[in-house]
């Protein structure tokens, strides 16, 4: 009995876990923050400061590092209690224009990495939160998930395709509807 109960609360706490991880991984990340952090990454002044770095002790940087970060993080969990205490407005623009600074922080990581590397609770942190990436990319529910928003995806694509290709039939119908009803009106 109490094996049956922890192994559900298990699936949950995965399920949860996934859920999250495909929000952040595949809309916030792949549609809007990774397309940020490439045109961050291509800017001249930032290419320049990077050079800088180079010189920075470890430890400015990592200040520097885990001050970004918990700005960001912060800003996160706010915009989270705005959406839930129904300021929607409110909380999806304060999400929206914590982005550039998530998009510089990850950048600022890529580029130091090495040094922030030296400290040992950092790495651990780090492998620890790369082991638990690892652990809710290889479970059951995740891969079933992807799939399924796979299936979606080329769902969505083939719905797209049909209706809103170059010569739709079906476009074309609305558009000759619409040419109509503007010449009618025009009389």
């Amino acid at each position: 009995m109490l094996s049956a109960i922890k192994h559900r609360f298990i699936s949950l706490l995965q399920l949860l876990l996934v859920i999250t991880y495909i929000i952040f991984e595949e809309l916030i990340w792949e549609g809007i923050a990774k397309p940020i952090y490439k045109a961050v990454h291509g800017l001249k002044i930032l290419q320049n400061i990077e050079a800088r770095l180079e010189t920075v002790n470890p430890s400015v940087i990592l200040v520097i590092f885990v001050v970004l970060l918990v700005i960001v993080e912060a800003a996160g969990i706010y915009a989270g209690m705005l959406f839930v205490s129904g300021q929607v407005a409110i909380g999806l623009v304060l999400y929206i224009s914590k982005i550039p600074i998530a998009a510089f922080t990850f950048w600022l990581f890529r580029v130091t990495e090495d040094k922030l590397m030296q400290f040992g609770w950092f790495k651990w942190m780090y492998d620890w939160i790369m082991k638990a990436i690892e652990w809710i990319k290889s479970s059951e529910i995740h891969q079933k998930t992807i799939e399924y928003l796979v299936h979606v995806k080329m769902s969505f694509k083939a719905f797209k395709e049909k209706y809103f290709a170059g010569k739709s039939p079906f476009i074309e119908k609305i558009k000759q509807l619409y040419t109509t009803l503007k010449e009618s009106l025009r009389k």
